[in-house]
């Protein structure tokens, strides 16, 4: 797999929403490494701690905080930033919110999506558009089945639909305005991401890190589920060489599924036991999986168009993904520099190791 081209990113104008999230905050120290000009939009980092604050990530771009369901400020800062590449990665990500706040989680997904679209067609500076969306975005009939990008869309909880909605939203604006305004539109499709600086809630791994740095035992819900996980670095680099693409081959504009390997989705049981391994203490339940609201138990993606077509293959394997998870981790609760540590781990990425 290609690593992005710090030649091509030198001096771009990025616009990054969600720069306060933990995927937003791993991207805003990538982009910088690689030299691009960079805007983040954001409400402010949602927990405590997170890795906005512990990473430094205000010194290294422009920081705005504003709610995409704001359309006049959303607008306003996007005419401001003029900028030639947009990662839109701003969302209410977690399963479990949609359930207590359909609405807001429908408003922040799809409107929010709606707000930022129709400010960049408004903007002539824009030339490629990636929308991060999900996995959960397909209709999932719990088939043992990998599924592709030309799938029917889905959703049983608000979170899958709300972002299935969206996939719908990106779909017309690509094809009733941006294509013909010369902007390449993608949608792209991870889930399951794990890595360093996530203390999101209801989320398996920043569960278990609070639960055994607090000496008690983690209980897992649903120890069978099998899912697609990934280190947050394989989604990223594949965001950011798909951009790279679509710059000079519009064609390659639609939906694009990352994940690891066909066949390598994982259950929950298994990414325990390696993390418990890894992180030498602590103890685990198990659930039956009959614990709290509906979720699917089987969820696998296709990744044999971005095989063939653009070259990128996962580099991290699950066991390699938790350690270096786990590491990050243990070494920020020793009073590591969380920032470098994330650079650290990138320049591991982009090599190989």
């Amino acid at each position: 797999m290609s690593n992005p081209n710090p030649a091509f990113w030198a001096g771009k104008r990025v616009l990054l929403t969600g720069h306060t999230g933990f995927k937003g905050c791993w991207m805003a120290i990538w982009l910088k490494r690689l030299g691009a000009i960079v805007t983040g939009l954001s409400l402010p980092a949602g927990t405590v701690p997170n890795l906005f604050t512990l990473a430094h990530v205000s010194e290294l771009l422009r920081s705005e905080f504003c709610d995409i369901r704001d359309r006049e400020h959303i607008c306003d800062h996007i005419r401001e930033a003029a900028p030639e590449i947009v990662l839109h990665l701003a969302a209410q990500p977690l399963v479990r919110a949609s359930y207590r706040d359909p609405v807001e989680t429908f408003a922040i997904n799809v409107i929010g999506t709606v707000h930022v679209l129709d400010a960049l067609r408004q903007v002539d500076s824009i030339r490629v558009i990636v929308v991060v969306t999900t996995d959960k975005v397909y209709a999932n009939c719990e088939c043992i089945y990998p599924f592709r990008e030309e799938d029917m869309l889905g959703g049983y909880d608000p979170y899958s639909a709300s972002k299935a909605a969206s996939e719908i939203v990106v779909a017309s604006y690509r094809d009733s305005f941006l294509r013909e305004q010369g902007v390449a539109v993608a949608t792209v499709r991870a889930g399951n991401v794990i890595g360093g600086g996530d203390w999101s809630e209801d989320r398996l791994i920043p569960d278990a890190i609070r639960t055994w740095q607090n000496e008690n035992t983690l209980f897992v819900r649903s120890p069978g589920a099998v899912r697609p996980w990934q280190h947050v670095l394989e989604p990223l680099s594949s965001y950011l060489v798909l951009a790279e693409k679509l710059w000079s081959n519009p064609s390659l504009a639609g939906p694009w599924n990352f994940g690891p390997e066909t066949g390598q989705a994982t259950t929950v049981r298994e990414v325990i036991e390696l993390a418990h391994v890894r992180y030498g203490e602590g103890s685990v339940v198990w659930g039956d999986g009959l614990e709290g609201p509906h979720e699917v138990g089987y969820l696998a993606l296709e990744i044999a168009k971005a095989r063939h077509v653009l070259g990128i293959r996962p580099r991290w394997s699950l066991t390699t993904a938790i350690e270096k998870t786990m590491d990050w981790y243990r070494a920020v609760n020793l009073g590591a520099d969380a920032r470098v540590l994330c650079d650290a781990q990138i320049v591991e990425y982009e090599a190989g190791e």
